[in-house]
């Protein structure tokens, strides 16, 4: 018989379990596991015939670490299909170009961290350790494709299935999955010359990570062959902590060569080239390769070396000869996307652009002929998720109810009202089954951590995936009912466009108490944070906020997400109305009787350690102190994809390029500036940092610094996340709170 508890007893129980949900976050606890943000699966996809859900998900012991999981829709059952461990448990050695493809991702696990279903969903491919492995999905059992001291990488599987292609040693392959027999299609990578490979600035700024793609037949491949002699080489170091190493990389710097890229087509049973012409002007960009539904039209986006310029083209094959189907251009720049998309009754195509200003699907025939605008208003797609052609239905990704939220809708390619199928007060990521039937749902609030549903496009909830409720065992849930749900607002910038922030304020505001002020801050273009979206790095503002500081976050002029209007005011001069926006904050900030306008900080990473910097050195009466992370200190030492599509060319904006970089205004410095880098750092070099060091102190400027040996630009990891978080706060202690 089970002992009743008194009510005295009764009373305790409720108390401690009050307390255990009423403790405030421990720095150290942060980035530790378990995961505070719960167990939400990774890399979610349908089978083609939408019977089951596949995922990645992180071992208890390892949440980094990951396995191949499935979810059958029929019995309603979770499983594991492939133990990463038992194909390998070791420490993966990966090639340097597999280091760099995984920082280009922003990918940080290790096990089974990507895989392709096969068309007829029998079967899927991953790669593990630099081997290829396919697991059957009848014989339950992985078999290992490749076995060589070489790193295969970026594999795939052919459309009809007949073949598994990689890349190796600079080449491209393809395995025939009945025979085993391995089929080398192209002999001339070597060196400098590198085939089906992207180069760094499609990898990192193009958002292009492959260089080849399928016919829809399987009967050939096209690719892009790069060759990397035009591109400056520079010797760049990467220093750990037991050695030092040198590095003599191709590295296009802003208003330098790229690589000359060259676009060709290889038959499968008959590995001969044939190289398409890509025009006289060699000069530009290969943006984007896509097949129509046909194997004899190609199409490829070809964009200028400006970035003003882009046309759609089409090459009819094997005669090679080529059509533009249209044409964008930009005052400022064209902003890339991947929705291109060719319909069945290869008549068609959906086409995306910001020609009026918003980022909108337009209907197309093949020949290049407008049929109609699909969707249209003062807000934007996001990306299209799925076309249903039998319905006549599109599904798009979009930002029509709010820009804080992003949430799946329909629109018909006839055109008309648009219906949105997800639920208000959430962010939406979605993926849709091919049939168009149903999708997967992963939604999140600024409290609530990654929900995962699987929904009809009726709305109703087919089943959850992931409930990843803050209750229970959940890593979170000791400290839910002391985080604080941020303040949203607006504000106008000075040309009179909206502007909007969000505030974490501390859970009780002391009466007659003025609070210091953190101001977290990116500011760079093709970035969005202030949503009604979860986010690991807003725990940390919790953190703050809960040791007696204010945190304020404000997108700025150039952020995205906004349309073209928001993002142009940027064009040839940064951290101008990046920085007026900001300051624009903080004079709101000061309004408010609990702030003291005395002790207002700025904190961020990347393009926002670099407007951390700017701030300081150009608007120091606003801010008292600085941390400024990663930063980009001249953008004559950045690349020429991004920093070009900006700034234009050096040639031809001197003085844009002069006044964007933060060196003619260290003179300006008088504040508390702390900087730190990763000193492996391979998208914004160690250098940025080393030079300002040295200038800061020919001028006798004071400065504190923080530097990470074998860090790269994310800074990943359990012990450097945490010191580097450590360090922040004792640096604002000091100069926010004393």
């Amino acid at each position: 018989m089970k002992k009743l508890l008194t009510p005295a007893g009764l009373a305790t129980v409720l108390l401690s379990a009050t307390a255990q949900a009423n403790v405030n976050l421990p720095l150290e606890r942060l980035f530790a596991e378990p995961a505070l943000s719960g167990t939400a699966p990774r890399s979610l996809s349908f089978s083609p015939d939408g019977s089951r859900v596949t995922y990645l998900k992180g071992k208890e012991t390892d949440a980094n670490r990951l396995d191949l999981w499935q979810y059958q829709i029929k019995t309603g059952k979770h499983s594991i299909l492939v133990d990463s461990n038992q194909l390998f448990s070791g420490q993966e050695l990966l090639s340097d170009e597999e280091k760099a493809r995984r920082e280009r991702l922003r990918l940080f696990a290790s096990g089974i961290v990507s895989y392709n279903w096969s068309k007829d969903g029998q079967a899927l491919l991953f790669p593990l350790n630099g081997d290829l492995y396919y697991y059957d999905l009848s014989s339950q059992k992985a078999r290992k494709l490749t076995d060589t001291e070489a790193f295969e990488t970026d594999a795939q599987i052919s459309p009809k299935g007949q073949f598994v292609s990689f890349i190796r040693e600079q080449n491209i392959f393809v395995l025939d999955l009945k025979t085993g027999k391995e089929i080398q299609l192209t002999s001339d990578g070597t060196g400098l010359i590198k085939n089906g490979m992207a180069e760094f600035v499609a990898q990192e700024e193009m958002g292009r990570m492959t260089g080849y793609w399928w016919a829809p037949d399987d009967s050939k491949i096209a690719f892009s062959q790069i060759d990397e002699s035009p591109v400056a080489e520079a010797v760049r170091n990467e220093i750990y902590a037991d050695e030092i190493k040198l590095f003599n990389q191709r590295y296009p710097f802003t208003g330098t060569a790229n690589v000359k890229v060259k676009l060709g087509v290889v038959g499968v049973q008959q590995p001969k080239v044939q190289w398409l012409d890509l025009g006289k002007e060699q000069d530009i960009y290969l943006a984007r390769v896509d097949w129509s539904k046909s194997a004899s039209l190609l199409t490829y986006q070809w964009q200028s070396r400006d970035q003003q310029h882009l046309e759609l083209r089409s090459v009819e094959l094997p005669s090679g000869t080529t059509k533009v189907l249209l044409k964008e251009q930009s005052p400022t720049w064209l902003n890339l996307n991947d929705d291109l998309h060719f319909l069945k009754d290869k008549q068609h195509f959906i086409w995306a652009s910001e020609r009026d200003g918003y980022k909108h699907l337009y209907l197309y025939k093949l020949d290049g002929t407008l049929v109609r605008q699909l969707t249209q208003g003062e807000w934007i797609v996001n990306k299209i998720e799925a076309i249903n052609e039998e319905q006549g239905l599109i599904y798009f990704s979009g930002r029509k109810d709010t820009p804080l939220e992003s949430h799946l809708y329909s629109v018909s390619m006839k055109g008309g009202e648009l219906k949105r199928l997800t639920q208000a007060e959430y962010s939406h990521s979605v993926v849709m089954a091919e049939t168009g039937q149903s999708f997967i749902d992963s939604y999140s609030s600024v409290l609530q951590p990654t929900k995962v549903e699987l929904k009809s496009v009726a709305g109703k909830v087919l089943t959850v995936l992931e409930s990843n409720e803050v209750s229970g065992s959940h890593p979170l849930a000791q400290y839910k009912d002391r985080l604080v749900k941020p303040r949203f607002g607006t504000l106008k910038a000075k040309d009179g466009q909206t502007l909007y922030y969000r505030v974490f304020e501390p859970a009780v505001l002391e009466k007659g108490k003025k609070y210091p002020v953190v101001v977290g801050v990116y500011g760079g273009p093709g970035a969005q944070r202030v949503t009604n979206s979860w986010s690991t790095k807003d725990l940390y503002f919790q953190y703050l906020a809960q040791n007696g500081y204010i945190v304020f976050q404000l997108d700025n002029r150039g952020s995205e997400n906004r349309g073209k209007a928001f993002e142009d005011p940027i064009y040839k001069k940064l951290a101008v109305v990046e920085l007026d926006d900001q300051i624009t904050g903080v004079e709101y900030l000061r309004s408010l009787p609990y702030v003291d306008a005395g002790r207002i900080g700025i904190y961020g990473h990347s393009y926002g350690g670099y407007m951390s910097i700017m701030a300081m050195f150009k608007a120091g009466d606003y801010f008292k102190a600085g941390v400024a992370g990663a930063p980009v200190t001249d953008w004559a030492l950045y690349d020429t994809h991004y920093t070009e599509r900006y700034l234009g060319h050096p040639a031809s904006n001197k003085a844009g390029y002069e006044q964007s970089s933060v060196f003619p205004y260290v003179k300006d410095y008088q504040g508390n500036l702390l900087i730190y880098h990763g000193m492996a750092d391979d998208n914004v070099l160690f250098t940025h940092s080393t030079k300002l060091y040295s200038e800061l102190q020919k001028q006798g400027k004071l400065f504190d610094s923080m530097d990470y040996p074998g860090s790269k630009h994310s800074m990943f990891g359990q012990p450097v996340q945490t010191h580097l978080h450590k360090t922040i706060t004792a640096f604002f202690e000091r100069q926010l709170k004393q």
